[in-house]
């Protein structure tokens, strides 16, 4: 009488493969791969993203720019009433910075 193999089916936690393994000599003896969707489901509707992407990249570097040019006009704003309070006040100290805390 032939004897029976009982094969343990296991799915792999990497890449949700299915495995039949054999208790008596702990080998694998099936693979069987998951079934992968295709990476792109609509090919126009990928071509319409991408196209998107494009004016998105487009508005983030215009806005980024606005903010790089008013960025200057802050700080000179900030440097002249800091200018104004320091020549309103010539006996107040200036202010403690982090460094002269040490």
């Amino acid at each position: 009488m032939a004897k029976v193999r009982v094969l343990f089916e296991v799915q792999c936690p990497c890449c949700d493969a299915t495995l039949k393994i054999d208790p008596e000599t702990r080998a694998v003896i099936s693979h069987r791969a998951p079934v992968k969707p295709s990476p792109i489901e609509d090919l126009a509707a990928a071509v319409q993203n991408l196209k998107g992407e494009a004016g998105r990249r487009e508005d983030a570097f215009q806005k980024s720019f606005a903010n790089h040019q008013v960025h200057g006009k802050v700080l000179e704003s900030k440097f002249d009433e800091l200018l104004r309070q320091a020549k309103a006040n010539p006996d107040q100290p200036p202010p403690k910075r982090d460094f002269d805390l040490d």
